[in-house]
């Protein structure tokens, strides 16, 4: 194009602009500005391209089973992995990062056993909400800018935000799996804008693990076969969120207190320590949620839980799930005194929840005591996974 100016076509696909439309380097730049005027921390531009090597390992992932039950990553993934497949139209991918960085150390909680540890993400209000009206927002602008056409996703379809955010230069996958960024460690929210427009890519990040191991060694469970590679099914993440059974048996004594996600791998980066934390009030965690009572939460009827939770993620999974978190964290805890909050969930309607409660009264109460508890239960108890519950309790 003749004095490298970028036409009409270059900029915004088949829509037609006026002469005065911004250039793609003043759009870019224009376009930055009002991202952190958003709220946006972190922005890039990528083509509409997953990395060949991050691909192959997302269907290496999906073949072996290691996403579990998470079926929706296994249909046509073709749609992850090639963005326009998704969307035909596309031509740029606009790659957003908003810090979430905790303002105390995660872990911490994790020696008050008595107390529930929630993940640092849903300590606040549901992050899609906060994100994706910021987002559509910024595509708005764009749309009002350059008159293109927009699409806007924040983890609710198939999108490999990771791998496109590690393109635009937000960071690199690390071994954990998870985005790392130079200047905010592993603590970022990603969402994308699609859109027709062709924009200048940003640089890729690359790689700055090195032989570094820790978010390997921290992971309780084991769920990390190898560096970049996670097996879902071991993730405490995985099994307190996603899981819709019982927590399998050799993960229980794993999880400790942690009842909604596992920050380990994440808070264990040393690219952390130039993390700080975020300037997003509404995703800033809850006094009510930093360190709850796990009496409780036990205590929560599915009003409650849903009082308690209200434009937080938590609510996703539901009373029953959350009170089977909960009891597997009291029988944790070594602490007797729950044991009446315990007992009294043995009663509960749901099988989920009073086969948990079996399992945690097997680990407070000494073995006689739970002996004769267990025959008590096994007399009226008819659902088989419960009854299993009672007759193997460690």
């Amino acid at each position: 194009m003749a004095g490298g100016r970028a036409g009409v076509a270059d900029l915004c696909g088949s829509r037609l602009l006026s002469r005065d439309a911004p250039q793609p380097e003043m759009l870019r730049a224009a376009l930055a500005g009002e991202a952190q005027r958003l709220g946006f921390d972190a922005i890039g531009i990528t083509a509409p391209v997953v990395n060949a090597e991050r691909a192959a390992a997302f269907e290496r992932f999906i073949a072996s089973g290691q996403h579990g039950d998470m079926d929706w990553l296994a249909r046509e993934p073709s749609r992850r992995t090639d963005p326009r497949t998704l969307w035909s139209e596309v031509r740029s991918v606009v790659m957003l990062g908003v810090n979430y960085g905790p303002d105390d150390d995660p872990c911490t909680i994790l020696a008050e056993r008595s107390r529930a540890a929630i993940s640092v993400y849903a300590r606040g209000d549901d992050y899609h909400d906060v994100i994706k009206k910021n987002l559509k927002a910024l595509a708005r602008w764009l749309v009002a800018q350059a008159g293109c056409d927009v699409k806007v996703f924040v983890d609710t379809a198939a999108v490999m935000e990771k791998p496109l955010a590690e393109s635009a230069g937000l960071g690199w996958q690390g071994k954990h799996t998870n985005l790392v960024s130079r200047g905010f460690g592993s603590w970022l929210f990603l969402g994308a804008i699609y859109t027709t427009l062709t924009l200048p890519a940003d640089a890729p990040e690359h790689d700055h693990c090195g032989s570094c191991r820790a978010c390997l060694d921290s992971c309780p469970t084991a769920a990390f076969p190898a560096p970049y590679s996670l097996d879902a099914r071991r993730c405490i993440s995985y099994l307190t969120i996603e899981n819709k059974g019982p927590i399998p048996r050799e993960f229980r004594n794993a999880m400790g207190n942690r009842i909604y996600g596992c920050d380990d791998c994440l808070a264990a980066c040393p690219w952390n320590k130039f993390a700080q934390a975020g300037r997003e009030a509404k995703l800033a965690a809850r006094d009510a949620l930093r360190a709850p009572s796990l009496a409780e939460l036990a205590a929560l009827d599915d009003a409650a839980f849903r009082a308690l939770f209200t434009k937080s993620p938590i609510k996703r999974i539901g009373r029953d799930r959350f009170l089977r978190n909960v009891l597997i964290a009291i029988g944790n805890s070594g602490d007797a005194a729950l044991t009446p909050a315990v007992e009294r969930l043995t009663a509960d309607p749901t099988p989920l929840v009073r086969g948990a409660a079996a399992w945690a009264l097997a680990q407070l109460l000494d073995a006689d005591a739970f002996a004769r508890r267990a025959a008590t239960a096994l007399a009226c108890e008819s659902d088989d996974s419960v009854r299993a519950e009672w007759r193997t309790p460690c």
